[in-house]
């Protein structure tokens, strides 16, 4: 057997507990890393890395609100406790709440943006002195194909992720000199969680929005741990400040 893509690294995976984080974290364990999952879910994040580690050794669950800088000071603090380093932070906690420029509440904007990108700078804010130091780490923040093209109906959503394009741009710039890479995977239509959205808005509203996918079928969030685990791992090491697209086809 040839050695697993992710052997010795550890990876810190922020909204952990389900969905794409929990599919990230699965598959980085497969590929031989050690995994730090945080989430606000604290009792499905400590079941997801009981599940993935029932001894505790390949990865844990820490309670983390990805708004609070102290917060990522603490996750930060236990992760180089636990396994000593950090090579992979990957930036997907997020929200995601429909609202055009009409009926968007000013409360609804900011929690948007708190999370989706204020958690984002954070992570990078606490997290890049680390891997500075070391020479050597790649970030990587979950944007949306909302951030590459115009998204009528989610005007703080889409705001978010185009935001979190331009600072994984900007950031990559800055941190290349030390050897970390930062790109942005975009995501389009994923089953997961999140896409209740869409059927909250109203019935055949799902199928309305396959429709516009040239694949025909949501991605699985399988599909986008696969890109995450490409940019973590050294098969991409001549890759920063890169959008990885992963949508079906829905933005070509």
């Amino acid at each position: 057997m040839g050695k697993s893509r992710l052997e010795g690294k550890v990876a810190l995976i922020t909204g952990g507990a389900r969905g794409m984080g929990a599919s990230e974290a699965q598959l980085f364990i497969d590929e031989g890393a050690k995994v730090v999952i945080t989430d606000i879910l604290d009792e499905v994040g400590n079941e997801t890395a009981k599940r993935l580690s029932p001894d505790g050794s390949q990865c844990i669950f820490v309670h983390h609100d990805v708004t609070s800088e102290s917060d990522w000071k603490a996750v930060l603090e236990q992760s180089l406790k636990a396994f000593g380093q950090i090579d992979i932070l990957v930036n997907n906690a997020g929200i995601f709440e429909r609202g055009s420029i009409l009926d968007t509440e000013l409360s609804s904007f900011e929690r948007t943006m708190d999370i989706n990108v204020t958690g984002v700078f954070l992570g990078m804010k606490v997290v890049a002195p680390h891997m500075v130091q070391r020479q050597k780490g790649s970030i990587i923040n979950i944007s949306s194909v909302a951030g590459l093209d115009g998204t009528p109906g989610f005007v703080a959503y889409g705001a978010s992720k185009w935001a979190v394009r331009g600072m994984t741009k900007g950031v990559a710039k800055e941190l290349a000199p030390f050897g970390v890479r930062v790109n942005s995977i975009h995501p389009g239509i994923i089953d997961t969680p999140m896409l209740q959205t869409f059927e909250e808005a109203g019935e055949g509203v799902r199928e309305m929005v396959r429709t516009r996918i040239p694949l025909g079928y949501e991605a699985e969030p399988i599909h986008v741990a696969r890109m995450a685990l490409y940019l973590g791992s050294d098969d991409s090491s001549y890759s920063t400040g890169s959008e990885f697209i992963v949508d079906g086809g829905w933005s070509a």
